[in-house]
């Protein structure tokens, strides 16, 4: 069993996918399913993106994934209570069956990409099944799970992937039969993207998956910290428990191969100059007063030959390459691999973050990650902070050092598309 799909004798379990009474939103309650759902949490993240979600719609999702109140206890039980009240009301409605549920996304540019929802019982990163490549912040996989305590629910799907066997494995054609028919809701979100849901709940169908998805591991694309709250959940409860399984998203990425995005860093309370003066000419900087498009094809160039970023902040763009080698060597840990410690996201953070400029990583107050780059520009020139553009990390690079059990530092990665929130929950009371 492995990422390249080739299965082998082996006593290792592979990806134990389960079906469930799926919780969605009844379209005759709301105002509309595009209106409900929100990017998944950690792409939200600024007010004024919950505030904007808020007011489409009342019922929007963000409302248990980000709820907002002043204290995180306030929070949580705020989620909780509108997720009781939806359900009462009738706003969410559970399926009739368990099954599992075949999820497209598809955009106007011919990209379209087809997965299977379920849920997936839950892993150490040493069963070599699910292979995290990033690391977590612990303060945000405590108010994750804090979240899913209070509601007791998933409230949305992590990403994850793993490499198939064909178009005749069982999974590749249930997914294609799946699509052939009327779907249970299909809507179209402001972001362009076509979303359709179908069930699958006949017990030989699901029964197929299951047997052909039990030969393989998976990368988890998007959703590390939420894949840590399920282990920290499942620990705190004996097994055999509802905590055991988390609700996930596999997609094939041999049939649909995920876009890889960059996630941008913000460096709250450090101007622009005075993140270019800390350089002190052991970096390269070259100033661009060129736009944003012309900049970031600046850097794409400038990654091919090394390590390269882009500061913004003060109005213009300024490129920074060619590290000296002599700080490399002194600030990058030597036992990794050779692809892990030429990575851009290491440079930055064991040479630029813990050494240059002397930024604690894990600490809101002084570093935000936005996935948006022009949304980090616009930050940083409001705030008076640097914004440092990334270039994004190949695949098979992320997957290759995710085998060998070493992990990326953290937002290294933004695999896309990624789910839509609000489609389909599970609540682990039924």
């Amino acid at each position: 069993m492995d990422t390249a799909g080739h299965s082998e004798a082996t006593t290792r379990r592979g990806l134990e996918l389960t079906p469930f009474r799926g919780l969605r939103y009844d379209p005759d309650r709301v105002g509309s399913l595009a209106a409900v759902t929100s990017p998944p949490y950690d792409v939200v993240v600024r007010p004024d993106g919950v505030h904007h979600l808020q007011s489409a719609d009342p019922h929007n999702i963000v409302r248990l994934i980000l709820p907002q109140a002043a204290t995180s206890g306030a929070r949580n039980e705020q989620a909780a209570d509108t997720l009781r009240r939806w359900r009462s009301e009738g706003i969410l409605t559970t399926d009739p069956e368990p099954g599992l549920y075949v999820y497209e996304q598809s955009d106007g540019d011919g990209l379209v990409q087809r997965g299977i929802i379920g849920t997936l019982r839950v892993s150490d990163p040493a069963d070599q099944v699910v292979l995290p490549h990033e690391d977590v912040m612990p303060h945000i996989v405590a108010d994750r799970a804090d979240l899913m305590r209070a509601t007791s629910a998933n409230l949305e799907p992590l990403l994850l992937t793993y490499r198939g066997n064909g178009p005749d494995s069982a999974t590749a054609q249930l997914i294609e039969q799946a699509a052939g028919r009327p779907p249970l809701l299909a809507t179209t979100t402001e972001d362009g993207y076509h979303h359709r849901l179908w069930s699958v709940t006949d017990p030989a169908d699901v029964a197929k998956v299951q047997a052909d998805l039990a030969q393989h591991q998976a990368l988890i694309a998007d959703g590390h910290h939420r894949w840590a709250t399920y282990r920290r959940l499942r620990a705190e409860q004996p097994s055999p428990s509802p905590w055991d399984h988390g609700l996930v998203l596999l997609v094939d990425t041999a049939r649909y191969p995920l876009r890889v995005r960059a996630i941008h860093r913000l460096l709250h309370g450090l101007p622009v100059a005075d993140a270019l003066a800390a350089l002190d000419g052991r970096f390269r900087v070259r100033r661009l007063d060129v736009p944003l498009s012309d900049a970031m094809a600046a850097l794409a160039d400038a990654v091919e030959t090394g390590n390269a970023f882009l500061l913004g902040g003060d109005g213009a763009f300024h490129l920074v390459d060619r590290p000296d080698p002599e700080l490399l060597a002194r600030t990058i840990p030597v036992d990794r691999p050779v692809a892990w410690r030429t990575l851009d996201a290491t440079v930055l953070h064991a040479t630029l973050l813990g050494h240059v400029w002397r930024i604690p990583e894990d600490s809101p107050a002084h570093i935000a990650y936005i996935h948006d780059t022009a949304a980090t520009v616009r930050k940083a020139e409001h705030d008076g902070g640097t914004a440092v553009l990334m270039h994004p990390v190949r695949e098979d690079v992320v997957r290759d050092l995710a085998r060998q059990g070493v992990t990326m530092p953290r937002k290294s990665t933004s695999f896309g598309p990624k789910p839509a929130s609000g489609l389909v929950l599970r609540a682990l009371d039924v």
